[in-house]
């Protein structure tokens, strides 16, 4: 917008369902221009007038691939796990109960995103990005303990991160690596079998 406001201060603009669509809509006539990727100029017979057209200089677009339900892919050691879930109720503290169960194992949150359910105010689900993959026993406790107190958690995927090493990813803090989640599990089965 502010790359319009500079340059085509007099244009009127329409939203599109995507910038691809845009471009599919000057193609057809219905409008003079769009704003989409190169790639976009190519495919619908365009050609690009202006490129390099941005308001943030370092912004990002994330582009999700969607598929079936499936196994999740081995954990590379820079993984991301994403859940949508949703809160029982609206209280003071209610979203700090579901941030706790990340917090309290060591799960970094990349990403956390209210919406509104559509079932009346105080009703959110939060979409969430997390370090690691739901085989991390810290992600995967995570996640359960979201399941016990939330009424619905819908699982999206473990994957590697993009443009992310595994060398470049910090340890965990103390008392959150899968060898301490190992030895705490080991000494639960001890005390239980009476041999602590």
């Amino acid at each position: 917008r502010n790359w319009m406001k500079n340059n085509l201060p007099d244009v009127i603009w329409e939203s599109a369902a995507s910038n691809a669509d845009g471009a599919r809509l000057v193609q057809e006539g219905r409008y003079d221009a769009a704003f989409a990727g190169e790639f976009a100029a190519e495919r619908y017979g365009l050609v690009a007038l202006e490129t390099g057209i941005h308001d943030a200089e370092n912004a990002q677009t994330r582009f999700v691939l969607v598929g079936k339900p499936a196994r999740p892919a081995a954990p590379t050691g820079a993984d991301k796990t994403s859940v949508v879930i949703w809160q029982r109720d609206d209280h003071p503290g209610a979203l700090l109960e579901l941030l706790q169960e990340f917090a309290v194992r060591g799960v970094n949150l990349m990403l956390l995103q209210s919406r509104p359910t559509g079932e009346g105010i105080g009703n959110y689900c939060f979409a969430i990005d997390a370090e690691g993959h739901i085989a991390d026993r810290r992600v995967g406790e995570a996640l359960m303990g979201l399941k016990r107190i939330c009424p619905q958690v819908r699982f999206l995927g473990s994957y590697p991160q993009a443009d992310v090493d595994p060398k470049d990813v910090r340890p965990p803090r103390a008392g959150t690596s899968e060898s301490e989640f190992a030895a705490a599990s080991d000494w639960l089965a001890r005390c239980q079998d009476g041999r602590f």
